[in-house]
């Protein structure tokens, strides 16, 4: 069994708390083999909608040097990003990653309601019905198939982003079985493009996208996958990769996959 998390964040986001050594090192702990550093790199600054123009990569070329010296030997340590909100400006996207070293990884991930909500941070979500949420999630998914077409990402990440919210922030288990249709076109434009997504084990909740989804995308022939714990600490590192690896074998997946200068490598499934 080839344990990765591939969705990780150190010091260099905004909202982490640990430096790239100091994940690494619970990465060794948890049993892990790779895992990839994906910091936020979003299209506006953090918690405005001002433009963002430029990353701290001078840092974080520091930070996974240091990790590596350290861990590098018992560990694979690759260097990524999590590109966020690019459907806010993909000129300004394509200006950040052209600006960014050579990265193993990208993750396009969508963390906002889509344009007829006023594209609000999901986190924000206020206490509503099923219609209204149903209704947000459609909304949010423009974005996410803008992000498809756009397709300058290794794989979408967190598909299924707003139930962990609906849950936070209302306590109602929703999921996106009334939105079938658009998740499917979003795998359309996907999968011919070679692109893939992420399973988000969701700090050990309902995985990100759930069972149903992977199933959808893997009947649709959909076979680039990561796994990611999406830890901003140390306690997260690692979470249920094991069982999110078994969760995938049953639905029909054989490898799991990591990447390196952008390049998928397939690792099977026990």
């Amino acid at each position: 069994m080839y344990l990765t998390d591939y969705h990780m964040h150190s010091t260099c986001s905004p909202d982490g708390s640990r430096t790239m050594e100091q994940m690494a090192a619970a990465a060794v702990k948890a049993g892990l083999q790779e895992i990839c550093f994906t910091d936020h790199l979003d299209t506006v600054e953090w918690g405005t909608y001002a433009p963002r123009t430029d990353f701290p990569w001078a840092e974080a070329l520091r930070q996974v040097r240091k990790a590596r010296e350290k861990w590098g030997d018992r560990l694979t340590i690759r260097l990524g990003a999590e590109l966020g909100e690019a459907a806010l400006a993909f000129d300004r996207a394509e200006k950040l990653l052209s600006d960014a070293p050579e990265l193993d990884f990208v993750i396009g991930s969508v963390h906002m309601t889509g344009p007829r909500y006023g594209r609000e941070d999901l986190y924000y979500l206020p206490r509503a019905d099923e219609a209204y949420y149903n209704d947000v999630i459609a909304d949010y998914l423009d974005d996410v198939l803008a992000l498809a077409r756009w397709g300058k990402c290794s794989v979408l990440g967190h598909l299924t982003l707003p139930v962990r919210y609906i849950w936070d922030n209302a306590r109602l288990a929703m999921d996106f079985s009334a939105h079938t249709d658009a998740v499917a076109e979003i795998f359309r434009e996907i999968i011919p493009k070679g692109l893939g997504i992420e399973c988000n084990t969701n700090r050990g909740a309902v995985p990100l996208p759930d069972e149903s989804i992977l199933r959808l995308y893997r009947e649709m022939g959909g076979e680039i996958i990561t796994i990611g714990s999406d830890a901003h600490s140390t306690g997260y590192v690692g979470c249920r990769v094991r069982e999110t690896q078994e969760l995938l074998r049953q639905c029909g997946f054989r490898y799991i996959t990591t990447f390196a200068k952008g390049q998928p490598t397939f690792r099977p499934l026990p």
